[in-house]
């Protein structure tokens, strides 16, 4: 077998930005199962300092998708996962909770399009104004961060997996 045949590898390369899903629900045991990828993400000094809100609430989906610019595909994603972190949890928490998140986000995403999912990345941290909106709209605790949102579902379209290295983005043992 080639290396390039590998599962993981095969799921690496083909999780791609999906935005568009069928109107079909996702099984339960998928949910717990994106949330236990989440949790296996790697963690600064263990901290697990992650948290994840997961949403099949239509009313709910909609009102993410009102807020979020970018997030119209919540309006047909039967499924979010909104990935948030405590910084309080600790000194390592409080230094990396953004790195252990988008390591869980990653995590997720991939794990979703190895089971037959496609899904998107939403970014809420950096987004002006929209963290705070999306606490409230979910209830979230004023302490915890929310880092993204995980728009995820069957899809609708299909992408090739993604090939080659990025121009210029390789360096070989210095810059």
């Amino acid at each position: 077998m080639r290396i390039r045949d590998s599962e993981a590898i095969r799921a690496i390369l083909g999780r791609r930005s999906i935005r568009r899903f069928e109107e079909r629900l996702v099984e339960k045991e998928k949910i717990e199962l994106l949330v236990e990828c989440g949790c296996a993400a790697p963690s600064a000094a263990n901290s697990r300092a992650r948290h994840f809100v997961v949403v099949t609430d239509r009313e709910l989906l909609n009102r993410l998708a009102e807020d979020h610019p970018y997030g119209k595909m919540l309006f047909e994603a039967p499924l979010a996962i909104v990935v948030c972190g405590d910084p309080e949890k600790s000194d390592f928490a409080h230094r990396y909770w953004e790195e252990d998140c988008s390591a869980a986000m990653q995590n997720i995403l991939v794990a979703a399009h190895a089971i037959g999912l496609d899904g998107v990345w939403l970014g809420v941290r950096h987004a002006p104004g929209k963290e705070e909106s999306i606490r409230k709209i979910l209830s979230i605790p004023n302490h915890i961060a929310v880092l993204g949102i995980a728009a995820l579902g069957y899809g609708k379209e299909k992408k090739e997996p993604h090939q080659g290295i990025d121009q210029g983005a390789l360096h070989m043992e210095r810059w």
